[in-house]
Formats: C-alpha cells, sequence, structure tokens
C-alpha cells in the first residue's frame, strides 16, 4: 500500500522504552536478533503495556528479553526527552499492522548488580542469540 507524506504524518508514535545494560567493567549488552537475516544488533527494547510507567515498561522489557530480574540492576539514568524516529518507507507497512509512523522512545541506563550467569537469553519469547 502507498502512502501519501499527509497520511503518513497523521499516523502516531508507538511509545517504546529502550535499555543501556552496563556492568561493572562497564561493557554494554547488545545482544543479535534472531528474527533478522544478517548482523542485526540491539539493545533491550519493547513497546510500553497501557496503564503502564516507562520505567516498569523498562524493567518488564529487560527481563522479558535478557532473564535480568529488577532486583539485578539500578537505575541510573533516564532521558528527559522522548526521543522520536519515522520508519524507514519500505517498512511502514510491515510493523505494527502499519498503524504507527515510527516511534518515540525513552530510554533508561541501568547499571547491572549480577553476574553474567544471571543473563539468560533463552526466555519465552527469544528475541536475541
Amino acid at each position: 500500500m502507498t502512502r501519501t507524506s499527509e497520511e503518513i504524518a497523521r499516523l502516531p508514535y508507538r511509545k517504546n522504552v529502550g535499555v543501556m545494560l552496563v556492568n561493572s567493567d562497564d561493557r554494554v549488552f547488545v545482544g543479535r536478533r534472531i528474527d533478522m537475516k544478517g548482523p542485526h544488533w540491539q539493545m533491550p527494547q519493547g513497546g510500553i503495556d497501557p496503564g503502564e510507567s516507562p520505567k516498569e515498561a523498562a524493567l518488564r522489557e529487560l527481563e522479558e528479553e535478557t532473564g535480568v530480574s529488577r532486583d539485578l540492576v539500578r537505575i541510573e539514568a533516564e532521558n528527559e526527552d522522548w526521543l522520536a524516529y519515522d520508519l524507514p518507507l519500505e517498512l511502514l507497512d510491515k510493523l505494527w499492522g502499519g498503524k504507527y509512523r515510527g516511534q518515540e522512545q525513552k530510554w533508561f541506563r541501568m547499571r547491572f548488580l549480577g553476574s553474567d550467569a544471571q543473563v539468560n537469553i533463552e526466555t519465552d519469547h527469544p528475541e536475541f542469540s
């Protein structure tokens, strides 16, 4: 389906959170996506459920995607503003049923207080390999 620029401009942004998980050596967790061909890497992130705060969504997404529970992290920072981006036109109708023009994200820096053995990417719905 081809959309006009006016139609795209009327679409809302999807609310989303992202997590920069940093260990005691200041190394950042980045996982390799399993649902894409080629080397696509991503930090834990995902949508905000209705009634959920950005902080709660970030903690939930982190646990869903890495197995790291909230008691193993300390939130060190949260960006004040929402960061928005528009999807490339070729992805507009492929993601989220074509309902969104892109995402507005709030990012959190979290200090990982656990050990590597406590990270488990083999979750119920794995996203990383």
